[in-house]
C-alpha cells in the first residue's frame, strides 16, 4: 500500500465524477426526469461504477476502472421526444446487449468490425452541440463565464485533467458567494427510485442501439486498450459482461450505461499509481470505495447542481467534452479512405434529424456505413 494508490484513485474519481456530473443532469432534464428520478440516476450510476470496479479489480487483481458513459449521456441529452420510461427501457436494453456481447464472441467481433473512423464520427457528432453550447454560454453572462473559461485554458497548461474540476469548483463557489444560486443547499441521503421501463421500435433503434454502440466502440474498447498498454490483459468477454450486468440492473433505477473507463483509467493503471504492476489493483479498490461515498450523497449533489446558473453548467459541459471531441475528430479524419464516411456520420449525427421516431445517431451510423461500403466497391 502506498499513498500514491489513494491519491491516484482520488484524482481519477473526482475528474470522472465532478468533471461530467452536469452531463447527467442535462440527460435527465432532456427526458423529463423528476428531481427524485434524477437523484436516483446519480445514486444508481455511482453504485454501478463502484461495484463494477470493486468486483473486477478484486477478481482479476488488476486496476480495472469503470465509469459512466460520457458519450451515452451526451447521446441521451441530444435525443428528443423520449420519456423517462422510454429512456429507462433503452438503458436496460443497451445493458442486455452489452451482456450478450461479452458472452457471445460473434457479437464482440461485429462491434469490433465497425470502422473506428465511423464510430469516432458518430461520437464527434454527438459531442459537437455541447461544445458549441459551452462557447455560446459566454453571451449569457460574459462577466461570469469568460473569466472561468480563461481559467480553464490557463490551468490545462499544467494539468488538463484537473482543469475542469478547478473551473467547476471555482464556478460553484462564485455562484454561491455571489448569490447566483437559486436556493440554499441541504445535505440529504440518497434513495433509489424504480422506474417502469418502456420500449418501442423508435426508442430501441433511436436510443438503445446507438447507446450500446457508442458505449462499446468509444469507451469499452478503448478501456481495454488502456489496460493492455500498461501490460494488463484481462479476458475481454467477462469484463464486458460485468459492465453490462451492472448497467442492466441499475437501469431500472434510472441509471444510464456504465463501462470501462479510458482517460481516468490511465491515471490508475500506470506506474504513478504504484511501481509494482501486481499491486496497482488496490487503486481500483480505493476508486470503488470513493464512488460509494458519491452514491450516498447523490441527492445533495443533484440539489446543488440544480441551483446553479444554466450558463455555468453549459460551460462545464463544453470544456469537459472539448478533449473527447478533439480526439474523436482526429480519429475520424486520420484514415483518408474512411474520411468521407466518417464526416458523413459526423454531419448526420450532429444535425439532430429524426425519421420514423428514430434519432440522428442511428441514421448517422447507417449513412456512414453505407458510404464506407460503397467506397469499397471500386476496390
Amino acid at each position: 500500500m502506498r499513498l500514491t494508490t489513494l491519491s491516484s484513485a482520488l484524482v481519477a474519481s473526482f475528474v470522472g465524477f465532478g468533471g461530467t456530473m452536469a452531463l447527467v443532469l442535462g440527460a435527465a432534464q432532456s427526458v423529463g426526469a423528476t428531481e427524485a428520478q434524477t437523484a436516483s440516476w446519480i445514486t444508481a450510476i455511482a453504485i454501478a461504477v463502484a461495484l463494477e470496479t470493486l468486483v473486477l479489480s478484486v477478481w482479476f487483481r488488476m486496476p480495472i476502472i469503470a465509469a459512466w458513459s460520457i458519450a451515452g449521456l451526451a447521446l441521451v441529452t441530444a435525443s428528443t421526444g423520449y420519456t423517462m420510461n422510454e429512456a429507462v427501457g433503452a438503458f436496460v436494453a443497451a445493458g442486455l446487449l452489452t451482456v450478450a456481447t461479452g458472452l457471445f464472441r460473434p457479437l464482440m467481433r461485429a462491434v469490433e468490425a465497425i470502422p473506428g473512423a465511423i464510430s469516432a464520427g458518430m461520437l464527434g457528432g454527438i459531442l459537437l452541440p455541447f461544445v458549441v453550447a459551452g462557447a455560446q454560454a459566454a453571451t449569457v453572462d460574459p462577466a461570469f463565464i469568460l473569466p472561468l473559461a480563461a481559467g480553464f485554458f490557463v490551468l490545462r497548461v499544467w494539468d488538463a485533467q484537473l482543469a475542469v474540476i478547478g473551473v467547476l469548483f471555482a464556478g460553484v463557489g462564485w455562484a454561491l458567494l455571489g448569490g447566483m444560486a437559486d436556493a440554499p443547499i441541504a445535505v440529504e441521503m440518497s434513495a433509489l427510485t424504480f422506474t417502469m421501463p418502456e420500449i418501442s421500435v423508435g426508442s430501441f433503434f433511436g436510443l438503445a442501439v446507438p447507446l450500446y454502440i457508442v458505449t462499446m466502440a468509444s469507451q469499452n474498447l478503448p478501456g481495454l486498450a488502456v489496460l493492455r498498454a500498461d501490460g494488463y490483459r484481462p479476458p475481454a468477454g467477462p469484463v464486458i459482461a460485468v459492465t453490462g450486468i451492472g448497467s442492466t440492473l441499475t437501469g431500472f433505477a434510472g441509471a444510464s450505461s456504465t463501462n470501462l473507463a479510458a482517460v481516468t483509467a490511465a491515471i490508475c493503471t500506470g506506474p504513478d499509481a504504484h511501481p509494482d504492476p501486481d499491486r496497482r489493483w488496490a487503486t481500483g479498490v480505493w476508486y470503488g470505495l470513493i464512488y460509494c461515498v458519491f452514491a450516498v450523497f447523490g441527492a445533495s449533489l443533484v440539489a446543488l447542481v440544480a441551483t446553479l446558473p444554466e450558463a455555468l453548467i453549459a460551460l462545464v459541459l463544453g470544456i469537459a467534452l472539448l478533449g473527447p471531441l478533439a480526439n474523436s475528430t482526429r480519429i475520424a479524419v486520420a484514415d483518408e479512405k474512411d474520411r468521407i464516411a466518417a464526416m458523413t456520420t459526423f454531419a448526420v449525427t450532429a444535425s439532430g434529424i429524426v425519421f420514423f421516431g428514430i434519432g440522428a445517431a442511428f441514421w448517422g451510423l447507417l449513412m456512414g456505413l453505407a458510404v464506407h461500403f460503397l467506397s469499397r466497391l471500386r476496390g
